[in-house]
């Protein structure tokens, strides 16, 4: 069978990349977080003190940094940095990074590289509209800011951190309105994607959905011989 490209897309917190995760463990394919590609970015900026409103400064960052996946795992320059792009501060200043043109050409020229030669399944906000518009199967994974504000502060309270839950769902509309007013592939939803609100789903029934309605595709019912 040929190689695929399985392109979902969805705001922050929506779960796409827990249940791309789960669709690519159910397929046996490989899975690309592009957003940890914009994370790992963000982080090199930070460690490095890059003023990330100087955008030639963070382009050139990014230009110089080696981004890859290995086993499902993301490394900034040889070093996996999995747990560090998941910090708030890196939640907080991605929008911004990931707004930024030249920076978005560097990574999404990688993503295509990565994404020509095998199936994989992608997520991101704009893997269906810019990245692979040209994708069998796309999906739009959404949920209220609230739903998705809850799941982002019950995450950061396992981890220790002293955060309100007002607090994460402000965040959350604000990083909304970047992704979806930015000039650089703004985050929408792909005319031939389909929407699913995972407000009331757990991961494995949206995974499950998706995973059903590509196998169905891929393999019909034989015709009924007469």
């Amino acid at each position: 069978m040929k190689n695929f490209i399985i392109a979902i897309d969805g705001p922050a917190g929506s779960g796409k990349s827990t249940v791309s995760k789960e669709i690519a463990k159910i397929l046996k394919i490989d899975y690309l977080d592009t957003g940890a590609m914009y994370r790992a970015i963000t982080l090199k900026c930070l460690e490095n003190n890059v003023d990330i409103t100087d955008e030639d400064k963070v382009i050139e960052a990014c230009r110089l940094s080696k981004v890859d996946f290995v086993n499902n795992s993301i490394y900034l320059d040889d070093r996996c940095v999995d747990e560090e792009i998941r910090e708030n501060i890196i939640s907080s200043n991605v929008s911004n990074i990931a707004k930024i043109q030249g920076v978005r050409e560097i990574l999404v020229k990688r993503q295509r590289e990565i994404g020509l030669d095998k199936s994989v399944v992608l997520d991101g906000r704009d893997i269906g509209t810019c990245v692979f518009p040209n994708a069998k199967y796309k999906f739009y994974i959404n949920a209220s800011p609230e739903v998705r504000g809850k799941r982002r502060f019950d995450e950061l309270f396992l981890k220790g951190a002293e955060v309100s839950l007002e607090e994460i769902i402000e965040d959350v509309k604000r990083r909304d309105y970047i992704d979806m007013t930015r000039e650089a592939s703004p985050l929408k939803k792909a005319e031939d994607a389909i929407e699913i609100d995972s407000s009331n789903m757990s991961v494995t029934e949206v995974a499950n959905f998706i995973v059903s309605h590509i196998t169905r595709r891929r393999c019909p019912p034989p015709l009924n011989k007469v």
